[in-house]
C-alpha cells in the first residue's frame, strides 16, 4: 500500500509539473499568436509581394514569443519564488528541493537554450536577476548559467562562449542532488569552454585560462592565473608601478 502511495505521488508531481509549464509556456505564445492574428486582418495576402513579408513577420513573430517566454517564465519563478537553496538532497519529487529545482530547470532550460543562439543583450541580464542571479556592474556573460539562482559575479567581469558555471550535481547511483552557490568576486575574466563546478569561489582579479576546470568546491586566490584541467594556479598577477 505504500509504495503505491509513493508510485502515485510521483505520478501526480509529474503531473503538476507538467501543468505549470503547460501553462507558462502557453502563456508565452499568445502574445505572438495576437500579432498573427492582427496581421492577417491588415495583411490579406491577396498579392504575391505580401509573400516576401512573411520571413521578417516570423522573424518578428519570434522575437514576441522569446520576450515572452522569458517574461513569464521569469515572473513566475520570481512572484512563487521558485528557487532552491545550497545543501545536498535526496534526488526525489517529494522532496521539496528537489521539486523546485525540477520546476525551475523546466522553465528556465528551453529560454536558456534560445538565449544561447539570440544573446538578446541587456534583456539577458534583466532575466537573470529575474531568476534571482546577482551580477555586477559592466559584466558581459557570454556563456552558459546552468542555475542563476546560485550564481553570484562582480563588477567588471567577462565570460568567454561556451564557458559554463554549474550550481549542481545529480549522482543518479546515489540518488542525491547537490546545490551549491558560485561566487565570483570582481574583475575576473573566464576563458571560452571554461567549465565551473559548484562551490567554487573565485576572488577578485583573477584570470581562467581558456578550457580549464574549476572543480567542486575550488577556491581561486585573488590575482592569481589558473589553467589545466583540474585548473592549478601558473601565474601570480603583479601590479608593477612606473614612476616618471
Amino acid at each position: 500500500m505504500k509504495e503505491k502511495n509513493e508510485r502515485f505521488g510521483k505520478k501526480f508531481d509529474k503531473i503538476k509539473i507538467s501543468i505549470i509549464v503547460f501553462i507558462v509556456f502557453s502563456l508565452g505564445f499568445l502574445p505572438a499568436v495576437i500579432f498573427g492574428y492582427y496581421v492577417l486582418l491588415i495583411i490579406p495576402f491577396s498579392e504575391l509581394w505580401h509573400f516576401f513579408l512573411l520571413p521578417f513577420l516570423f522573424y518578428i513573430g519570434f522575437l514576441i514569443t522569446l520576450f515572452y517566454q522569458m517574461f513569464f517564465s521569469g515572473l513566475i519563478i520570481h512572484i512563487f519564488n521558485i528557487k532552491y537553496e545550497s545543501g545536498i538532497y535526496e534526488y526525489n519529487l517529494g522532496n521539496k528541493m528537489a521539486f523546485r529545482w525540477v520546476v525551475y530547470c523546466s522553465l528556465y532550460t528551453p529560454i536558456r537554450k534560445m538565449l544561447e543562439i539570440f544573446t538578446m543583450g541587456e534583456m539577458k541580464y534583466r532575466y537573470y536577476r529575474l531568476l534571482g542571479m546577482k551580477i555586477g556592474k559592466n559584466t558581459l556573460v557570454g556563456g552558459t548559467i546552468m542555475d542563476p539562482c546560485l550564481t553570484e559575479i562582480g563588477d567588471n567581469c567577462t565570460m568567454g562562449l561556451y564557458a559554463v558555471i554549474y550550481g549542481h550535481i545529480h549522482d543518479y547511483g546515489k540518488l542525491t542532488l547537490t546545490l551549491n552557490r558560485i561566487i565570483i568576486g570582481n574583475n575576473v575574466v573566464i576563458g571560452a569552454g571554461a567549465i565551473i563546478m559548484p562551490g567554487t569561489v573565485i576572488e577578485d582579479d583573477v584570470k581562467i585560462a581558456a578550457g580549464a576546470v574549476i572543480t567542486k568546491g575550488q577556491r581561486l586566490n585573488k590575482g592569481g592565473v589558473y589553467a589545466g584541467v583540474p585548473a592549478k594556479e601558473i601565474k601570480r598577477k603583479t601590479i608593477s608601478i612606473i614612476k616618471k
